[in-house]
């Protein structure tokens, strides 16, 4: 059964977390704008996303099973938001077919890539331990390291072709590996109602 208290040191960790996704943000979603990049709009409202589950984390830490339980499943609807505004991005971006400016691109990813580096590794001795809350916040974070990847590459390759499929198909593996870690902080979450209701019936018994 998942702990019910937090182990030492959680909650700074989520605190900090969230202050360096909000921080980051900002300005990926400038420079998206700015250069006119699908894949920086999807990774920008991901840090937004990011932020918004550390704080939820940060509030929902030594509740109980079961309403850790329905914050789980709250998160996982939350990890599939920028997937739908990315399928959004990339329909209009039909109507200008233009490549953004590579190197802003590449140099934002790389920015991204540091900071979702940092998060990824304070929170990673903790992914395991409150259930579909800090997995919610881990796979967020290690997806995003995935995508700055992508994103730093299709910054090399739209330099080479000037085409703005590279951007568009690192926009769209994205929004693919936000589904999954929804998916998998949804079995999370459901995992916990189960201990829930086995502790419910075990206490009901006593």
């Amino acid at each position: 059964m998942p702990r019910l208290t937090p182990s030492p040191g959680l909650r700074p960790v989520v605190a900090r977390v969230a202050a360096l996704n909000l921080s980051y943000f900002g300005i990926e979603i400038a420079a998206a704008l700015a250069i006119g990049s699908v894949a920086l709009i999807a990774d920008s409202l991901d840090f937004l996303e990011d932020a918004a589950i550390n704080l939820l984390i940060f509030a929902g830490l030594g509740w109980s099973v079961r309403n850790r339980a329905r914050l789980g499943t709250l998160l996982a609807g939350i990890l599939l938001v920028p997937g739908l505004a990315t399928a959004w991005a990339a329909y209009e971006k039909f109507a200008d077919f233009t490549a953004p400016a590579p190197v802003p691109l590449t140099l934002t990813g790389l920015g991204a890539l540091g900071v979702n580096l940092a998060c990824a590794l304070m929170l990673a001795r903790h992914r395991d331990g409150h259930g579909s809350l800090t997995r919610a916040a881990y796979l967020s974070a290690r997806n995003d390291v995935a995508a700055n990847v992508a994103i730093i590459v299709a910054g090399l390759v739209t330099a080479v072709t000037l085409s703005p499929w590279p951007d568009l198909v690192a926009a769209a593996g994205i929004a693919v590996l936000n589904a999954d870690s929804a998916f998998d902080v949804l079995k999370a979450a459901r995992r916990e109602w189960r201990a829930a209701a086995e502790e419910a019936a075990s206490q009901a018994r006593a």
